[in-house]
């Protein structure tokens, strides 16, 4: 277990990590509400901490990482309503669509997926821990409002004070005179009619969204531990509020480190449902292969702000395809012979970079050099040279978890090409067809075969093997 570094968003750079129990990581990320599909933005956090927990437990580290799951809350019921169905009925349904969409995209199930609806109990003790303290109070309507005032630290993640953001927060308090604070943020919603509730001593009401994530990371992971992760949108107010509510309750440090990742945009505009410019994986996954979709994030760092476009999917199949290319040549070469001993130096050198704040970007430059060290030693013929790159290239891509499907099947998949309408039968069938043109030396006829396939995209080949094809990158 090297030291590795990691911006921690409370002190806005990047730090040394230590651990508060030695060789053991606790992670918590905010997860998914559960009303929809899961849209791009959420797939950029899922295979973000993926890559991040699969890259630390490859250095050897312990990791336990838990990422929850919001299946009450004011969209939830909204949208069971006007479906319906039950509040469970829609929140299994979406539930299951998630941990699909994650698998497609090559993550890994955390060790824990807390359920709000299983935690309301704690929650309620929370709440009621504060109000004890005097840093809650009931209002009454029957809500229970955290006061930020009592809070001294409050804003210190953010980087806001409270009196700069007073100015001007009168006009959206007109409606909720019963706060003590324009900030003041529900911890217990009181019941409305036609929503589900739960009993408590403020009366029958459910839990405020933010309370969520402190009763379910702190049941699971302890008072204080080590990150805290989520989506950059989470950072103000509800990571804030995490932090207030948390250490007033228990006097205890939270968290030690805050990780953010960054925005998705598309088009150079931020995704937005009322822009049209909002897309769900399963949209995403029509016309781009998964891990096009997966290779496309973590070519980017993880902070760093992404433009989705078709072009940059494109780009990014184009460059996942030249492993698969270098894979199918190795294959052909020598089958599926590896090694156990890799290049060190190269190794070290990815390792570096993800020990960096986990710099994927400088990462898989480090795999596109090994990629060509490995086509020179195919291409030159030494043997032993190319199961060192193709062994030391498969261990760093199984870190990524790219370049894991078949190379036949990823290089013949037709998803988002259904234009080209032909089935592998039919290409095979064309290919037979060019094939008699050549022994019946009709040349001509041959090259036009192999351009009607170009044009449709297929990509077709001529090896010692014989005639192979691709799909078009």
């Amino acid at each position: 277990m090297q030291p590795f570094v990691l911006y921690n968003s409370e002190q806005r750079k990047k730090v040394e990590f230590v651990p508060r129990q030695e060789g053991h990581i606790d992670i918590y990320v905010c997860g998914m509400t559960v009303y929809d599909y899961c849209h791009i933005g959420h797939a950029r956090v899922m295979v973000a901490f993926d890559l991040i927990t699969r890259f630390l437990r490859s250095q050897g580290w312990k990791i336990r990482y838990i990422r929850n799951i919001t299946d009450i809350d004011d969209k939830i019921i909204q949208r069971a309503n006007e479906n319906g169905e039950t509040i469970t009925e829609l929140t299994d349904r979406f539930i299951r669509a998630m941990n699909e969409d994650a698998a497609q995209l090559g993550c890994l199930p955390p060790d824990q997926a807390p359920r709000a609806t299983e935690y309301i109990g704690q929650m309620q003790n929370l709440i009621g821990n504060l109000v004890e303290k005097g840093t809650a109070y009931p209002a009454k309507n029957g809500d229970v409002y955290f006061e930020v005032e009592k809070f001294a630290k409050y804003g210190r993640l953010s980087g806001r004070k409270l009196e700069d953001m007073q100015a001007g927060a009168s006009e959206r308090v007109d409606v909720e005179v019963e706060k003590k604070h324009p900030f003041d943020f529900v911890l217990w919603k009181h019941a409305r009619e036609n929503e589900p509730f739960w009993a408590s001593p403020w009366g029958n009401g459910r839990p405020g969204w933010h309370i969520e994530c402190s009763a379910m990371s702190t049941c699971c992971l302890g008072n204080h531990f080590d990150i805290h992760g989520g989506g950059s949108d989470l950072l103000f107010p509800h990571h804030e509020n995490e932090i207030a509510q948390s250490e007033a309750a228990t006097g205890e440090q939270y968290v030690n480190y805050w990780m953010h990742v960054g925005f998705i945009n598309v088009d150079g505009e931020k995704m937005s449902k009322s822009l049209g410019n909002f897309f769900t994986i399963r949209e995403v996954m029509q016309k781009f292969h998964p891990e096009v979709i997966r290779y496309f994030i973590v070519s980017s760092h993880y902070r760093s702000p992404v433009n989705f476009s078709d072009v940059a999917l494109k780009e990014a199949k184009t460059a996942l395809s030249r492993f698969y290319h270098s894979f199918k040549a190795y294959q052909q070469a020598y089958g599926e012979k590896t090694v156990e001993t890799l290049d060190e130096t190269l190794v070290e050198r990815f390792n570096q970079a993800m020990r960096d704040d986990f710099n994927t970007a400088e990462a898989l430059a480090v795999l596109f050099e090994v990629n060509k060290e490995l086509n020179r030693a195919v291409k030159d013929q030494h043997a032993e040279q190319a199961t060192v790159y193709y062994s030391t290239l498969r261990h760093l891509t199984n870190i990524l978890s790219l370049v894991q499907h078949n190379v036949d099947d990823f290089l013949k998949s037709d998803i988002g090409q259904e234009a080209s309408g032909l089935t592998e039968t039919e290409i095979e069938d064309f290919i037979q067809l060019r094939q008699n043109a050549k022994k019946a030396k009709e040349f001509a006829k041959a090259d036009e075969i192999r351009q009607s396939l170009l044009d449709r995209g297929v990509v077709l080949e001529d090896t010692r093997q014989g005639t192979i094809w691709r799909r078009a990158d």
